[in-house]
């Protein structure tokens, strides 16, 4: 693949736009079949599917169980299939209307939450109505996030199902708390970009032939991968009205540049990639309401989509975009990634004006986020390698959370920088010199970087460390090992001012495990480090111990709640591993290694994780 942009745009004619029945029908009673509603959705799904044909864009419409019921939406979907090409696909979004209601007597809308036996009535229901009309079934589907069983029944039921929207990038608590703690949909710790999703959970990406759910999942938008990960998402991405949301324009031109970088820096991604890059837009009609969203007139909502299909459709011109539809992107995906293969973003800040720089990977064993503000340091760690089975919805112990596990979240878990007691998650190294300490977090630093056989390396600009009476400068490698699971740390003392000094290198993670800002129970958590000859271990009961070995080769923890293994090995000599339990206030572990090290001198270590049954 040569610089090979893709772009899913996906329209659905959703009758009953959420958000749209409070504002069409404001001042009366609800009313989810009000003709008005109904009239004024599909004038904004007719203008959404105009705007991509005009800029000579091939669409997917996701036809909602609402808009099966009417045969206009029908019969334009039907159309635009022939003239255009457009997949006629299958949303499990859009079901309120009043047939849904009537037989499923509630108003849940989200498919993910509803119970296993309601999932598959639904399902059927939804993917028959839809065969009725059409005379096939659909071959993509999609929500904002789809559970593995949910997806498993599907592939199992309707199999010329290829492609779905699964996951909406980091929708979880910072989202629902910029919701007035109302949006109850929890899915951190995903993909960004497409991928092939395992049986066990939708999340995790599967590694082989065995563990392949049978679909290609993208994401329900494109998002910022910095602003969205330290704000709201919901501000941050390539769905035009996103940008709105955010104020990201300018109140007097209604201009918005930052679309386009955001755009072209979805682009930029090809270059770490093997020459692909992805980007969808996906916008429902209750964004391009005639009365206007937030605040936003209408004439804006509608200028902001059509810019944003003018840019696409100029891209496609130059040749430099390529359109496709969600069934023909999860055969190109198949065709050109291979199921190790990881995404890579190093990713900059487009939208501040910092020098901020984010590094974000993705396999089938890890995600992990790399923070070049913080020298390097892991801020954001979740164990694929567990492939967690998380059922979801209601009869299960997670009805609405549907997020997989961190081990590492400075958002959730403070971080380096916390308040005055304990320490937040995060996978640092600490330098110290007679008494004074300095660590890597406080070191900022921009990456570059490089691909050598299967390999992704990243090489930090040299820091340098000043003591009192010493200065060391450093560099820091950090190389993911395709298919290992494994991240390999490689430290280098450049040079010291005193070529004859010894400075003491400290590698450490602290890590946890949770979903949310709230603490789980650590106990049952076994807590070891060893060396060839020497093994120590206790159990976490939040009572501060710690225990060092002399010439250790690994510090480990087994966390049963997530059938996970994380440890901390090295190939040096002369140091020492050790572990550190918290306490109460301060409910993370510690794993570590030591070693006096001097000029010239490199020392790697390994952060591995592995499913522990």
């Amino acid at each position: 693949m040569d610089n090979t942009f893709v772009v899913n745009i996906i329209h659905r004619p959703e009758m009953v736009p959420e958000y749209a029945e409070k504002v069409t029908g404001q001042g009366k009673e609800e009313d989810i079949g009000r003709e008005s509603l109904l009239t004024e959705s599909l004038d904004i799904f007719k203008f959404q599917q105009e705007t991509a044909h005009k800029n000579g864009l091939k669409c997917t419409i996701q036809m909602t169980y609402a808009s099966l019921f009417n045969e206009e939406a029908c019969e334009l979907a039907k159309a635009d299939h022939e003239k255009y090409g457009d997949e006629i696909a299958l949303s499990l979004l859009g079901l309120p209307c009043e047939e849904f209601r009537e037989k499923y007597k509630t108003k849940d809308f989200c498919i993910w939450m509803f119970s296993m036996e309601d999932k598959k009535s639904i399902v059927d229901d939804v993917f028959n109505k839809f065969h009725d009309i059409f005379g096939f079934y659909p071959e993509s589907t999609g929500s904002y996030y789809m559970d593995a069983e949910l997806t498993n029944y599907i592939k199992e039921k309707y199999p010329s199902v290829k492609c779905a929207v699964a996951t909406c990038w980091e929708e979880g608590p910072k989202a629902y708390h910029t919701c007035n703690n109302s949006w109850y949909t929890l899915f951190d710790g995903g993909p960004w970009n497409p991928w092939i999703p395992s049986k066990q959970n939708t999340h995790a990406p599967a590694a082989n032939e065995d563990e392949d759910s049978g679909i290609v999942a993208i994401p329900h938008l494109s998002r910022d991968l910095l602003a969205c990960y330290d704000g709201n998402g919901s501000n941050f991405g390539t769905h035009p009205q996103n940008v709105l949301r955010g104020m990201i324009y300018d109140t007097k031109t209604w201009e918005y540049p930052y679309l386009y970088n955001l755009i072209d820096q979805y682009r930029h991604l090809a270059k770490f990639n093997n020459g692909y890059s992805y980007n969808m837009m996906f916008v429902g009609p209750g964004w391009l309401n005639k009365m206007g969203r937030w605040e936003q007139p209408y004439e804006l909502l509608k200028k902001s989509y059509e810019d944003g299909m003018a840019y696409y459709g100029e891209l496609k011109k130059k040749g430099e975009l390529i359109d496709m539809t969600m069934a023909e992107f999860a055969s190109f995906y198949r065709e050109n990634k291979g199921y190790e293969e990881p995404e890579c973003a190093l990713w900059k800040d487009i939208l501040y004006g910092s020098d901020k720089q984010l590094f974000w990977y993705v396999d089938p064993y890890m995600r992990a986020c790399v923070n070049m503000d913080q020298g390097g340091a892991i801020v954001d760690l979740r164990p694929y390698a567990a492939k967690l089975k998380w059922e979801v919805g209601i009869g299960t112990k997670h009805v609405q959370d549907a997020s997989y596990p961190f081990l590492i979240q400075e958002k959730y878990r403070a971080g380096y920088f916390t308040h005055y007691a304990g320490e937040g998650t995060v996978r640092s190294a600490k330098v110290s010199y007679k008494g004074e300490e300095v660590d890597l977090c406080l070191c900022r630093t921009h990456a570059t970087f490089s691909q050598e056989g299967n390999e992704r390396i990243l090489t930090l600009d040299p820091v340098d460390i000043e003591f009192s009476d010493l200065t060391v400068t450093i560099q820091t490698k950090i190389v993911f090992e395709e298919g290992s699971s494994k991240i390999r740390f490689e430290r280098e003392i450049l040079k010291m001012s005193n070529p004859d000094a010894l400075v003491t290198l400290n590698e450490y993670i602290v890590a946890c495990y949770g979903t949310t800002e709230y603490p789980e129970d650590m106990t049952g958590i076994t807590l070891s480090t060893s060396s060839e000859s020497e093994s120590k271990s206790l159990s976490y009961e939040y009572k501060c111990r710690d225990e060092v070995v002399e010439n250790g080769k690994e510090a480990a923890a087994i966390i049963p709640a997530i059938e996970t293994k994380v440890s901390l090995t090295t190939d040096s000599d002369n140091g020492t591993s050790y572990f550190e339990e918290g306490y109460a206030f301060s409910p993370m572990f510690k794993l570590g290694f030591k070693k006096n090290i001097k000029d010239k001198e490199v020392v790697t270590t390994w952060l591995n994780l592995e499913k522990a049954n």
